[in-house]
């Protein structure tokens, strides 16, 4: 396997952080998460580090490249535009799924997949369909996790490895999702460095986290505390990382305690810098096929797979029983990470819902209700307006006023022509009814 190319020491870019970004010294590379960019109108803090030469590349969160279906034409084209606009040497994605297509349910989050001999089949076969896509070579997340499948017949060091072995992909190992594991799920960060090849290592992310009640929350708004920084040296001992980037997406702190992080994290990994020219590309490395692995993986494999994966997904946001075999407190502890973060998410992406349903308590017990009884089947954006719509069929919030701004927000959204009973509250909004029904 070819060697990587050098990225060094670097730091996930954000919005709220952009500035702060800019004016740290000795950076050389970004992480941008692919969906929150659009390849022709690029950030201009985007811009200007690429101009001092800062190498960026495309994370993506949204791709679901284990899930039982093949990977969407859709999605891998605009992970591989976002790859081109940025200059990239590489993508970056998960080792998770993120939706089912039978019922139509998306998490909104990285959910596990099983590691069993189907499970790899497909995922193997998904990675190819992506690398066929990709413009740029492509590298894979192992992923936090709060619970564990049944009937696993792989470790993680050997899922990992013959995922390699079978498609020739790139690892990206995060320390701190190896720390998370060890908490929830009693597996040794150790025993996963010693099984998987790193010289597949594409690079490495670091975060903070949280330990409450006994799990361990991967909060990437916390400082990385020493254990993750341990797992870190661990690593550092097995492999000369190609790069380490820190993770940051909440509670930013000042300028001053992130350039900390970043030599704290510089200490331990003894990264050496970048090139610096932000043009260093990563070599494809060539599959190495078993015996009968050449075929494609039969549909009813497929079904297979998504089967459990849909019964997963549905008791974690439909409410349907717990699947035989999981820890129903740990599925139940899940699920309600997972009706929060939508809550969370959909309060940042439409920032006026809180004030007009009068204040961030009010809100959130709303939107909790409302997640109680409506899975999410789209993205985030599609979720704030079916909640806005869920209130409203409901002659909601009570107050004349917030409803009418709720309306008007809605339609501002949904389009000058509401489908169906909508049409209502559009004439309550010119004044030509009064509360409606």
């Amino acid at each position: 396997m070819k060697p990587m190319a050098r990225l060094g020491v670097g730091i996930g870019w954000r919005p709220e952080i952009a500035g702060v970004v800019e004016r740290l010294e000795g950076l050389d590379w970004v992480e941008v998460v692919a969906e929150n960019v659009c390849p022709g109108h690029l950030p201009e803090s985007l811009l200007r580090l690429r101009e001092r030469g800062v190498t960026v590349v495309p994370h993506g969160v949204s791709l679901g490249i284990g899930g039982a279906d093949r990977p969407d034409a859709g999605k891998l084209a605009a992970l591989g535009e976002r790859a081109v606009a940025l200059g990239a040497p590489l993508v970056t994605e998960h080792i998770a799924f993120v939706r089912t297509s039978s019922p139509a349910l998306e998490a909104g989050h990285l959910l596990p997949v099983p590691r069993t001999r189907d499970a790899l089949d497909v995922l193997c076969e998904n990675v190819r369909i992506a690398q066929d896509a990709l413009p740029v070579p492509l590298a894979l997340e192992n992923i936090a996790a709060l619970v564990s499948w049944p009937g696993e017949e792989l470790s993680e060091g050997r899922f990992l490895t013959e995922l390699v072995e079978r498609t020739g992909v790139r690892l990206l190992i995060d320390v701190a999702n190896l720390h998370t594991n060890r908490v929830n799920r009693g597996e040794d960060p150790a025993a996963v460095l010693d099984a998987i090849p790193l010289e597949a290592l594409a690079y490495v992310h670091v975060a903070g986290g949280v330990e409450r009640d006994g799990v361990w929350h991967d909060t990437h708004a916390h400082p990385v505390p020493p254990v993750v920084l341990d797992v870190l040296a661990r690593l550092r001992e097995r492999v000369d990382p190609p790069g380490v980037l820190l993770e940051r997406d909440d509670a930013f702190p000042e300028g001053d305690e992130l350039a900390g992080e970043l030599e704290r994290i510089r200490a331990v990994a003894g990264t050496g810098t970048g090139t610096g020219t932000g043009t260093g590309k990563a070599a494809r490395t060539p599959a190495v096929v078993r015996d009968g692995d050449a075929g494609p993986v039969g549909e009813a494999v497929r079904t297979r797979v998504g089967l459990g994966q849909a019964a997963l997904l549905s008791a974690l946001v439909a409410g349907t029983p717990v699947p035989e075999g999981f820890d129903r407190q740990r599925v139940r502890i899940q699920a309600r990470a997972l009706a929060a973060k939508r809550a969370d998410v959909v309060a940042r992406i439409a920032p006026e819902l809180p004030g007009i349903l009068g204040g961030p308590e009010a809100y959130r017990a709303a939107f909790l209700a409302y997640a109680r009884r409506r899975p999410m089947t789209g993205g985030y954006r599609r979720d704030a307006l079916a909640f806005a719509e869920h209130l409203l069929i409901r002659d909601l919030p009570e107050d004349p006023a917030a409803r009418r701004r709720l309306t008007a927000w809605w339609r501002e959204r949904a389009g000058a022509r509401p489908p169906g009973r909508m049409v209502r509250w559009a004439r309550a909004l010119a004044g030509l009814t009064g509360r409606g029904r």
